[in-house]
């Protein structure tokens, strides 16, 4: 890496110019408070932020009107006073500063600073990835399907949202894991267990002699893997005791669903680094461990019959009113304590779950431990997060992230679709009909509280009415554009024989200003969980690409603005690139 690439590395254009409009605003006020043009105060706090209209600067600041109460002024005569004590900017990021309207407090970006945001997306492949983060451990569990079963349409969702969130995690400077949690214990893999079997006895003894009871799981799946099964061992397991049947079916039927889960996720391009199996938890002793934890600190109690209870209600309280529980009469009450473990001495999933967290924050010591959850998990937030609480953790360094339920359309229609009865749209029938690019992107266009109606119809089409066909159009016309010139002699000399300066059309400054914006949208989406700002982002600037390119003729101009906008195009080459890879969708040269 050349030291002009350097000067590039982590590059946050728009943080940087903030960060230096606050530094000069508050030395300014420092300066008038220091002469008594100002009376001495504590600070107020105040606004430097990107205003929604270029004529109020690049910069706005609202310190003047923050300022009025603690100075005892109208907002005029104290941004008049912060003007007039304001540091030189001659070596500043800012070409002027102006006073406008009752206060405001408008900071205009010099020339130079553009040129860098050019130079520093068109020499920095990675332009985008920073080091805001500072390497904080991050967790991020995400679709965690049961292992009982195929996975289905929410799981393709949570799976693009997981996945999407984890690469801007880790692009924003954070140190991220990615972690699917096997729930391979517990009342789901007895009801698997008690299906296959059933399903199993069937085969030889008929479906009348062996009904299988509405609250086992239905779907052909488990009539397939019971198959598998008898396949092997014949009718062996006929005549055996059944929960002996039980073990042997699930001992067979279960690595293969796991399998299934790890081949399935594979093809969506989802690769995880941790698969984290809940029986371990209470192989272990760590189960146990953290339920006499609880014991120790009051938390839980033993009930007469012998069960441990949990004051859920009492430490839930801090995240939210979620333990309350309709009464018959339609009032409301305090939900109970909680079943840590039951009177039989078997733990409940909320005892593993609460187990499992404490694993993530305590004993691999995440900084963070974000869930990726379905919405009908809303009432379970406030639980878990007071658990975290209740074992001498902190709740905020759990987060969960609720996903919206995805509705399929085509024809307009909804898909109809019901997991119970077998009849879902698994995910791997979505990719066979649907290309990977699209799904990973079309789910991936709305925040995690949105709902979603996935367009079948539009997920297949090779036009522009498909977002990510139009973004990767978008890269591809740049490249096509780039070797149209090398092929008519035309050859970038690279960003450090470039004069920036000299893009000033209007669709190239929209082109500027996006670029610049770019590696804050990360950091945002980081922040806020909310990775499907990227993906807006990049529909945005790939239509803002085609608008510059209608207006600004790049074969033909004058050689130095030719190069300046070679630059440009390649800056937005690498922006998009970054984007697709991130998410990893494909970036195709030429369509």
């Amino acid at each position: 890496m050349t030291d002009f690439e350097k000067t590039y590395q982590n590059y946050n254009p728009r943080a940087a110019a903030l960060a230096e409009a606050r530094a000069l605003l508050t030395e300014a006020a420092k300066a008038a408070m220091a002469d008594g043009t100002l009376p001495e105060a504590e600070l107020p706090a105040f606004i430097v932020e990107i205003p929604a209209d270029t004529k109020n600067g690049d910069i706005a600041s609202n310190l003047a009107m923050a300022g009025a109460r603690t100075w005892r002024k109208a907002p005029k005569m104290i941004a008049d006073a912060l003007l007039a004590h304001l540091p030189s900017i001659e070596h500043s990021v800012f070409a002027k500063v102006e006073v406008a309207g009752p206060g405001f407090i408008n900071l205009f970006l010099a020339p130079s600073f553009w040129a860098s945001v050019v130079l520093g997306a068109c020499s920095n492949k990675e332009y985008g990835r920073t080091d805001h983060g500072k390497g904080a451990k991050y967790n991020v569990e995400f679709v965690s399907a049961n292992p009982t079963g195929p996975m289905h349409m929410g799981n393709a969702r949570g799976g693009a949202l997981g996945d999407g969130l984890a690469a801007c995690l880790d692009w924003a400077g954070y140190d991220v894991t990615r972690e699917f949690y096997i729930n391979d214990a517990g009342n789901q893999i007895e009801k698997f267990g008690k299906s296959l079997a059933i399903r199993y006895l069937q085969l030889y003894k008929g479906e009348d002699a062996c009904p299988l009871p509405e609250e086992c799981y239905q779907g052909a799946d488990i009539i397939a893997r019971a198959k598998e099964f008898a396949e092997v061992h014949g009718d062996a397991y006929v005549n055996k005791d059944f929960d002996e049947l039980k073990k042997a079916i699930v001992a067979d039927a279960l690595p293969k669903n796991i399998a299934g889960l790890q081949r399935d996720l594979g093809k969506y391009r989802i690769q995880y680094d941790v698969w984290f199996h809940e029986s371990d938890l209470h192989n272990s002793g760590a189960v146990k461990a953290v339920v006499d934890k609880l014991l120790e600190t009051g938390a839980c109690y033993k009930a007469e019959d012998g069960a441990i209870m949990y004051r859920s209600a009492q430490y839930a309280a801090k995240y939210g009113v979620v333990n309350k529980r309709k009464t018959d009469d339609g009032s409301e009450e305090e939900a109970k304590d909680e079943v840590l473990v039951r009177a039989n001495g078997i733990p409940t999933y909320f005892a593993a779950d609460i187990a499992y967290h404490y694993n993530k924050l305590a004993v691999r010591g995440f900084d963070k431990a974000i869930d990726v959850w379905g919405a009908d998990h809303h009432g379970h937030v406030a639980r878990m997060k007071g658990a975290m609480d209740a074992i001498g953790l902190n709740g905020n360094d759990l987060d969960v992230v609720l996903m919206q339920m995805v509705n399929l359309m085509r024809d307009g229609q909804p898909v109809r679709m019901s997991k119970r009865t077998g009849n879902a749209i698994t995910l791997t029938d979505l990719l066979e009909e649907v290309p990977i690019d699209s799904a990973r992107f079309l789910f991936n266009m709305h925040d995690a509280g949105s709902g979603i109606d996935f367009d079948l119809d539009q997920a297949v089409k090779t036009d522009n009415d498909n977002p990510v066909y139009y973004v990767q159009y978008a890269h591809a016309r740049i490249c096509s554009i780039l070797k149209k010139m090398e092929s008519e002699g035309v050859v970038f000399a690279g960003a450090e024989q470039v004069d920036a300066t000299l893009l000033t059309d209007p669709s190239e400054m929209d082109l500027i200003r996006m670029l610049a914006a770019f590696p804050q949208e990360i950091v945002m989406a980081a922040e806020k969980y909310d990775p499907s700002r990227i993906n807006r982002f990049v529909i945005d600037l790939a239509s803002a690409f085609h608008r510059f390119y209608g207006n600004c003729r790049i074969q033909g101009a004058d050689p130095a603005v030719q190069q300046a906008r070679l630059a440009l195009c390649i800056g937005v080459k690498n922006v998009i690139f970054n984007v697709l890879t991130m998410f990893k969708i494909n970036v195709p040269e030429k369509m």
